[in-house]
């Protein structure tokens, strides 16, 4: 019997035990023991548990050994609680537990994340007379760490290599790894690195595994020089890195976009005599998908083959995704066919990325007559795929097993509700529940915001009865939904509501949700409401985002309240910084509004910062400044302008030249004037206000095939007049003289 476990033969172990009844051999409780732990080690736990319970029947009694192994068992089985019960019983029967059932037991509440319940049994031990160990103090900080209890499990950890009242175990290399893992996990890096350093001068870190949990921390934290620098030190330290080691560093430097790096640590890795397999091939190959880098990709499959390393069916899924991702559909199908030919089994994530990317290509009912196929064809109906290679897949058993799931439906519904199909959407709905496959909370959500979105708020109620109905609990998704097509209705107390229920709950809104609510209620005219919300994210630490400061600003502006407008617009600079679309909102309210000096002072600032003006209404505010007889300012603007660069509407120029003509100032109306001449002659003119010339040349041409100030006489946009009279003088008709310049009285640009 003892062999038979040995070398994994439970079976045996049932043969032997009815022999033994046969030839009248009376088992003792080690008999027992060892079908007990042949039964456990097999699964087949009610038989074990059946077994110990007839133990006494047959005159054996359970030793700690036999309670011992069984709650080991249940332990193993996730079963801590029927392992608790075993441990009353214990007690009951006068059979004393040891440090070790201890031990298990803790061990399997903490793999659990019951940790008040390890702690009672760690105190029930005590009780017992028994000492925790180490291996008890380890399950706990393992336990902690992983329920994100750091400090904790930091405290204990400390108490174990200072304690001298206690009488506590000390810390072992498993302890100081756990310890080394959970700073790594949660962004202690510094404290991780303080570790690290002591487990050396301890003379502990000297092991491959403490080198591998560093590297994922300083990997998982983006510090790939440091991540680069540590595998370096492994060498230097007699510490062999594995091929785990690599990989590790490796993916690190694909997911930072570090590709050529990482192609030079794979280089090393195989002059060090670790040769890559097959998840250093996947993680470069997904590496350069992720960049969408398909020909490199699939460079690095052909190299992966032919160093012999065997792609698999992952490694397939990443390049077919990027090939469909980039719209290669031909390769993507070639790449469908050799990996049927290859053997490589197409699974459901095959599927679904076809499935997807059909949708995504505007071929959603292909999508639905593949996923109907499916059904009864499996991956085979991959076949019917551009009708080019109808026998892509054999339709052998792991064809037929391969059939559609929530993730498939998922994509089909959706794209459906998004081509406005929606009693299509609704019939894939009703056949998924058919095929007794039951929505979860994404396809719900899914459903509900496309609803919302077409403003079908009642149906979108009646499927979050049917969604809670299920279990599914609304989560911010859901609530955004509803918000959203409560918004579209102008409902703005049932949106308020569901706010209030989203705070009881303990769902935080997003930047969306408040997006939403800013809007409606700036619409509506309740700034003072939608100030509060910007005051409610800003003290929860939400970041607001350009769209919810442009409503604001808009919304005060609109109803002439410029100081709260700028108070607002302040906020949004030192929150988003000093953005282009900032300013021309703002300065372009100050215009509307008649806040003429404040638009000319937030100009000035725009020029200072190099902005383009194209989004500045900058020649109204010249138009608006010269007949406010503040022509100074205009001239101010416009020699500003021109002495930084910037290429504009020439237009602008006349108002102020035919200021400079009525107030007889006839020398600057004249230089100005050449100014203009010299611009528009060094092709420095455009309908919006350019500083990059290149950017001016990009300016979509007009319809008469030119392009700088000839094309713009022909433009129907204020800039006619001007540019006629510029011809003018180029003709030399009234050089020199401002006065020459006025056109006929029915060519004057009413500005």
């Amino acid at each position: 019997m003892h062999k038979s476990l040995k070398f994994d033969c439970p079976n045996f172990l049932s043969w032997l035990y009815k022999d033994m009844i046969f030839a009248c051999v009376s088992p003792v409780t080690y008999t027992f023991n060892l079908l007990i732990e042949g039964l456990c080690n097999s699964n087949r736990l009610g038989d074990a548990r059946h077994l110990f319970d007839v133990m006494r029947d047959k005159g054996c009694q359970p030793n700690e050994f036999s309670f011992g192994i069984l709650i080991r068992g249940y332990c193993e089985f996730g079963l801590p609680l029927e392992g608790l019960k075993l441990l009353d019983m214990m007690k009951m029967m006068g059979v004393c537990p040891n440090v070790i059932i201890y031990n298990t037991l803790i061990a399997s509440f903490c793999k659990k994340g019951d940790v008040d319940e390890a702690e009672r049994l760690v105190e029930r031990m005590r009780e017992d007379g028994l000492v925790p160990d180490v291996v008890t103090f380890n399950s706990r900080i393992s336990a902690l760490c992983n329920s994100g209890k750091i400090l904790e499990a930091s405290r204990i950890f400390r108490d174990m290599q200072i304690d001298e009242v206690f009488d506590l175990p000390r810390p072992n290399v498993v302890t100081f790894n756990l310890m080394l893992q959970g700073f790594c996990e949660r962004g202690m890096l510094e404290d991780a690195r303080a570790l690290a350093e002591s487990m050396k001068k301890d003379g502990i870190f000297f092991n491959v595994q403490s080198y591998n949990i560093w590297l994922c921390g300083l990997v998982k934290n983006k510090k790939m020089l440091e991540a680069q620098s540590v595998l370096k030190e492994m060498s230097e330290n007699g510490v062999a890195p594995t091929i785990y080691s690599y990989n590790i560093v490796i993916d690190g430097l694909c997911k930072n976009g570090m590709l050529g790096d990482a192609k030079m640590l794979m280089s090393l890795m195989v002059s060090d005599g670790k040769f890559p397999d097959t998840v250093t091939y996947s993680t470069l190959l997904h590496g350069y998908c992720m960049k969408s880098k398909v020909t490199e990709a699939k460079n690095i499959l052909h190299e992966m083959m032919k160093r012999g390393c065997i792609p698999n069916t992952y490694t397939c899924n990443t390049l077919l995704h990027s090939m469909w991702k980039e719209g290669k559909i031909s390769e993507a199908q070639q790449l469908l066919q050799k990996m049927n030919e290859r053997g490589y089994g197409l699974d459901i994530v095959s599927c679904n990325i076809v499935i997807h990317g059909l949708c995504r290509t505007g071929e959603v009912d292909k999508a639905v007559e593949i996923v109907s196929q499916m059904w009864s064809h499996g991956s085979a109906a991959l076949g019917d795929l551009g009708k080019s290679f109808m026998s892509l897949v054999n339709e052998d058993d792991h064809g037929r097993k391969c059939l559609p799931d929530l993730i498939t439906y998922s994509t089909i519904i959706s794209s459906l509700f998004r081509e406005g199909k929606l009693d299509e959407a609704k019939k894939k709905f009703l056949e998924m529940m058919g095929k007794k496959l039951y929505p979860d909370s994404i396809i719900y959500n899914t459903i509900l915001h496309h609803l919302c979105k077409r403003g079908k708020v009642s149906s979108a109620f009646q499927v979050l009865k049917d969604m809670e109905k299920k279990g599914c609990n609304k989560s911010l998704r859901t609530y955004n939904s509803l918000i959203l097509g409560l918004g579209n209705k102008n409902q703005i107390f049932e949106m308020c509501g569901l706010m209030d229920e989203m705070r009881e709950k303990g769902i935080s809104p997003n930047v969306y949700t408040y997006n939403i609510m800013t809007s409606c209620l700036c619409k509506s005219g309740r700034t003072e409401e939608a100030i509060s919300l910007l005051n409610e994210m800003l003290q929860k630490g939400i970041i607001p985002n350009l769209h919810i400061f442009e409503l604001l600003i808009t919304s005060y502006c609109r109803s002439g309240e410029f100081r709260p407008a700028q108070e607002v617009f302040d906020i949004a600079l030192s929150i988003c910084g000093h953005k282009e679309a900032l300013y021309a909102l703002m300065f372009n309210e100050y215009l509307a509004g008649g806040e003429i000096l404040e638009a000319k002072q937030l100009l000035e600032t725009a020029l200072d910062q190099r902005f383009d003006l194209g989004s500045f209404l900058y020649k109204d505010l010249i138009d608006k400044l010269s007949k406010e007889e503040n022509l100074e300012g205009a001239h101010d603007i416009l020699t500003r302008m021109m002495d930084i660069g910037y290429a504009f509407n020439p237009a602008s120029f006349m108002p102020v030249i035919d200021g400079l003509r009525k107030l007889g100032n006839k020398q600057e109306a004249d230089e100005l004037a050449e100014r203009m001449l010299e611009m528009v002659s060094e092709g420095k003119v455009g309908n919006k206000a350019y500083q990059n010339y290149r950017e001016l040349n990009r300016v979509k041409r007009s319809k008469y095939g030119g392009d700088g100030w000839q094309a713009i006489v022909h433009r129907d946009d204020g800039s006619t007049a001007a540019l006629k009279n510029l011809k003018r003088v180029q003709k030399g008709w009234g050089q020199g003289s401002v006065s020459s310049l006025r056109t006929p009285k029915n060519e004057i640009l009413d500005d």
